[in-house]
C-alpha cells in the first residue's frame, strides 16, 4: 500500500514537473476565423491571432488587416496599391464586439504547444509589432492579413511546423476560387475579373490557396508540430448571419440589353439612329474600360492587374474610334475583330478566363459594331 502510494505521489511530480517545463508561460494563444460579410471588403472573411496572458492580466488579438482610413491620401494609395497595413492588436472584447456588430461569425482554434513555443510565437509578434516592423504594403491575393498569419508559425516554430494539404480536389487557380466567394456580388465579380490579369490564372499551391482565412482555418486545424496535432477543433465564438441567396445577375441582364439593342439598330433599318447610337456607345464604354484597365496595370502596384489580355478585346483605341470621321475603319475593325477572337482562344486554353457568361454578350455586340464599321467605311461603287 505504502509503494502504491509513494509511486502514485512520483508519478503526480513528475506530470507537475513536466507541465512546468512544458507550459510555465501562462499563455494562452488560439487562431480566430472571421466569416464573411456583406460590406465588399468582408466578402473573404478575416483573420487573427489571439494572446492571453493570465499573469499580466491581457487578453489581446493580434491583427495584420488594419490600416488608416483617415490618411488624407487614402483612396489614392488604396486605388494605386501604395496603401501600406500594419499589425496592431487591441482586447478581444473590442474585436469580438465588432464582429457581433457586423453579425459576423468568430470560430477560434486553441493551439496546443508547449510554454517555450508560446513564448516564441508571441515574441515573434511582439517584434512584428515594433513601428519599425509593423507596417507592410498589402496584397490582396500574396501578402494580406491571412498570408502573413500563415508565415507566423513556421517561422516561430522552425521546421518541425508542418502543413497539411487543403487544397481542393482538382486544380485551381487564384481566379476559380474568389468568383466562389463572389457568388452574391455580381457586379463585383464582373468588374474583378476585368480589371484582374493572368497572374490570378494561376494554378495556386497548397501554400498559397492559405491566403483566403476559411482555408487557413483548415490548414492550422490539420496542421502538425513534432509529429502532433497543434490546434483543438474549432469553437465557435459567435455565430453569425446565415449564408444569403445569389440574387439576381445584373451584369447578364445589362450585357443582354446592350447586345439586343446593338444587333436590332444595325440588322433593322427602320432603326438606323439607334444603330449609330449603339455603335458609339460600344466603342466608348470598351474604350473606357480599356483605358481603366490600362492605368490599374502601368500606373499601379497591384500585383494582379499585370499582363491583362482584357485589352484584346477592350481597346484602348475604340475611345478615340467612337469620336473619329466614320470612314477609312475598315482594316482597324478586321484587326479588332481577330482581337477579340484571340482573347476568345486565350479564354480556352485558360491563359486568361474571362467572365464568359455576362460578357459574351458584349463580345457580340462589339462583332456586330465592327462588322459595321468595316462595311460602312468600304467604298460604295
Amino acid at each position: 500500500m505504502r509503494l502504491q502510494r509513494n509511486l502514485f505521489l512520483f508519478v503526480l511530480f513528475i506530470s507537475i514537473h513536466v507541465h512546468a517545463q512544458t507550459d510555465s508561460s501562462h499563455l494562452r494563444i488560439s487562431l480566430l476565423t472571421c466569416g464573411t460579410g456583406t460590406e465588399p471588403w468582408e466578402t473573404f472573411g478575416h483573420t487573427a491571432i489571439r494572446i492571453t496572458d493570465s499573469l499580466a492580466g491581457t487578453d489581446n488579438v493580434y491583427n495584420y488587416g488594419t490600416f488608416n482610413g483617415y490618411d488624407d491620401d487614402f483612396l489614392i494609395k488604396f486605388t494605386r496599391g501604395k496603401l501600406l497595413y500594419y499589425l496592431s492588436y487591441y482586447p478581444y472584447p473590442h474585436f469580438l464586439e465588432e464582429y457581433r456588430h457586423s453579425n459576423r461569425s468568430v470560430s477560434e482554434q486553441l493551439l496546443n504547444i508547449s510554454g517555450e513555443d508560446k513564448i516564441d510565437i508571441y515574441n515573434f509578434l511582439i517584434n512584428n509589432a515594433r513601428d519599425e516592423n509593423k507596417y507592410y504594403k498589402y496584397d490582396f491575393f500574396f501578402d494580406n492579413c491571412a498570408t502573413r498569419i500563415r508565415d507566423v508559425f513556421p517561422k516561430a516554430l522552425g521546421s518541425a511546423f508542418q502543413y497539411p494539404n487543403v487544397l481542393p480536389d482538382g486544380k485551381l487557380s487564384y481566379r476559380n476560387i474568389i468568383n466562389q466567394y463572389f457568388y452574391r456580388v455580381h457586379w463585383q465579380r464582373f468588374g474583378v475579373n476585368i480589371l484582374l490579369g493572368s497572374k490570378i490564372d494561376k494554378i495556386m499551391s497548397n501554400e498559397e490557396i492559405m491566403f483566403l482565412p476559411d482555408f487557413l482555418e483548415s490548414g492550422v486545424g490539420r496542421a502538425v508540430y513534432r509529429g502532433r496535432p497543434i490546434a483543438q477543433p474549432s469553437t465557435v465564438e459567435l455565430e453569425g448571419s446565415p449564408r444569403l441567396p445569389a440574387g439576381m445577375n445584373g451584369p447578364l441582364i445589362s450585357t443582354c440589353i446592350i447586345a439586343l439593342f446593338t444587333i436590332l439598330g444595325l440588322v433593322l433599318p427602320s432603326l438606323r439612329g439607334l444603330g449609330n447610337a449603339m455603335i458609339f456607345f460600344n466603342l466608348f464604354l470598351t474604350g473606357f474600360i480599356g483605358c481603366f484597365i490600362m492605368v490599374m496595370w502601368l500606373a499601379t502596384d497591384h500585383q494582379a492587374c499585370a499582363n491583362n489580355f482584357n485589352l484584346l478585346w477592350a481597346l484602348p483605341t475604340n475611345l478615340v474610334v467612337a469620336f473619329a470621321p466614320k470612314r477609312n475603319r475598315d482594316k482597324y475593325a478586321l484587326v479588332a475583330i481577330g482581337l477579340i477572337f484571340i482573347s476568345l482562344f486565350l479564354h480556352i486554353l485558360k491563359v486568361q478566363e474571362l467572365p464568359i457568361v455576362e460578357l459574351s454578350p458584349l463580345l457580340l455586340a462589339l462583332l456586330f459594331v465592327m462588322g459595321a464599321l468595316y462595311k460602312r467605311s468600304k467604298p460604295i461603287k
